[in-house]
């Protein structure tokens, strides 16, 4: 008999999980309250980072932390009532960001990374999205030549060790590929493997249906009513109660809520981010996404616009929206690129799902039969949403994993 699946979460991962499951026998039911990619999977710089192999960690300096402290800063910002509830995460966070560990959960992470293109490439293939991609990479600027000289030999290091591709850029190298950029610059460094996305959200809205295509169904429906229901599970739904065999949790920052009313304790937190578009001043023309590393801000050419985005913002994930990143950064945004009015009536805000070890959630759920997770991507959710998929499949399945996800089973967290 053919199993029932429903998958919770119509983000990225949870809609590439439905597909590669709908493609292996399983009849997936996909539950949303919102429409699919509108939640975290709606705001971000639009790249699948294939160079992304080393995870965002914390910083271990005194005089960088204390810097931040003083909480003026484009790419971190924090509000300091919210704190207290985020000190054990940060703390953990922390201790995982030491050299020796970090340097070990890079490789045990890139393996994803690894195959972001070719997983992102089948499914934009079969969903006929070809028009949302861009593949000229991304370029990274600096305003110092320490800082320059320091990430080209970080970028040798990871082109020895993963294969990553990349171009050193000087002034006039700059000039050609970014003419109306504001040259204030010593250089940039064009990493040359990843892929643009032009609209992430319509990227999501093409997967699914090509999910649907292909016999999925996305009903909406709220996570706080799934439960146990026999043998299996049972969600409320707008076409009413859904029962399936198994379950997929793909709630990106939502999990740590669901997954507590099930007993678990993940140590998931989030980090708040912000985007705004804007128009281009008379014939400006941006031809990349171009990253101002040392301020930490993005700029990313978009159907709607050119986007701005922030750095993380460590707060409450239901506390108001408090976009004073975006507001500095627009400030300093102008003076790079000619920037026009703003084309949103108010800042996008989201929350990414980040775990202290910088690692995502992946696999068999350790307490409940037909209970699988797959969230915690932090800044790498579009990345990594059909590697995810694909794998976690595969595992449901009884099939081989075409990556070993044991570094990101639950269990790490609830032995």
């Amino acid at each position: 008999m053919t199993k029932t699946t429903i998958v919770l979460g119509a983000g990225i991962v949870g809609v590439s999980t439905a597909i590669h499951l709908q493609r292996r026998g399983r009849q997936v039911i996909l539950v949303d309250r919102k429409a699919p990619g509108n939640g975290t999977s709606f705001g971000n710089a639009g790249l699948i980072q294939r160079e992304g192999v080393v995870p965002y960690g914390f910083p271990q300096q005194l005089g960088v932390l204390f810097r931040y402290a003083l909480n003026n800063r484009i790419d971190a910002h924090y509000h300091l009532k919210a704190l207290p509830r985020q000190l054990s995460f940060l703390a953990r966070y922390w201790w995982h960001s030491d050299a020796k560990r970090h340097q070990m959960i890079s490789k045990a992470y890139a393996p994803l990374i690894e195959h972001s293109i070719s997983e992102h490439d089948d499914l934009i293939e079969a969903a006929g999205a070809q028009h949302l991609i861009r593949k000229n990479g991304w370029i990274e600027v600096f305003r110092t030549a320490e800082k320059r000289d320091a990430e080209f030999s970080e970028a040798e290091r990871l082109q020895r060790e993963f294969g990553v591709g990349f171009d050193r850029l000087d002034t006039s190298d700059l000039a050609r590929l970014e003419p109306d950029l504001n040259l204030g610059f010593v250089g940039g460094l064009k990493w040359k493997d990843p892929w643009s996305v032009t609209n992430p959200q319509a990227l999501t809205a093409s997967y699914l249906r090509y999910f649907e295509s292909i016999g999925g169904r996305f009903i909406a429906g709220d996570a706080n009513s799934f439960g146990k229901f026999g043998a299996g599970w049972k969600i409320a739904t707008d076409e009413g109660p859904v029962e399936a065999d198994e379950a997929v949790m793909a709630l990106g920052p939502w999990a740590a809520i669901a997954t507590r009313r099930l007993g678990y304790a993940f140590p998931l937190g989030v980090k708040r981010g912000y985007h705004m578009h804007y128009s281009a001043k008379g014939n400006a023309v941006l031809n990349n996404t171009v990253a101002d590393t040392e301020l930490g801000y993005l700029l990313a050419p978009m159907e709607n616009g050119i986007r701005l985005t922030t750095g993380a913002e460590f707060a409450a994930m239901d506390a108001p929206k408090t976009p004073v990143q975006l507001d500095r950064a627009e400030k300093v945004a102008r003076g790079v690129f000619p920037l026009g009015e703003r084309l949103d009536p108010e800042p996008w805000m989201g929350a990414r799902p980040c775990t202290p070890d910088m690692m995502p959630v992946i696999g068999k759920a350790p307490r409940h039969e037909g209970l699988w997770f797959a969230f915690g991507h932090a800044h790498h959710g579009l990345t990594l949403g059909p590697v995810t998929g694909r794998a976690l499949a595969e595992q449901m399945t009884g099939e081989q994993p075409f990556v070993d996800i044991s570094p990101y089973s639950p269990q790490r967290f609830d032995p």
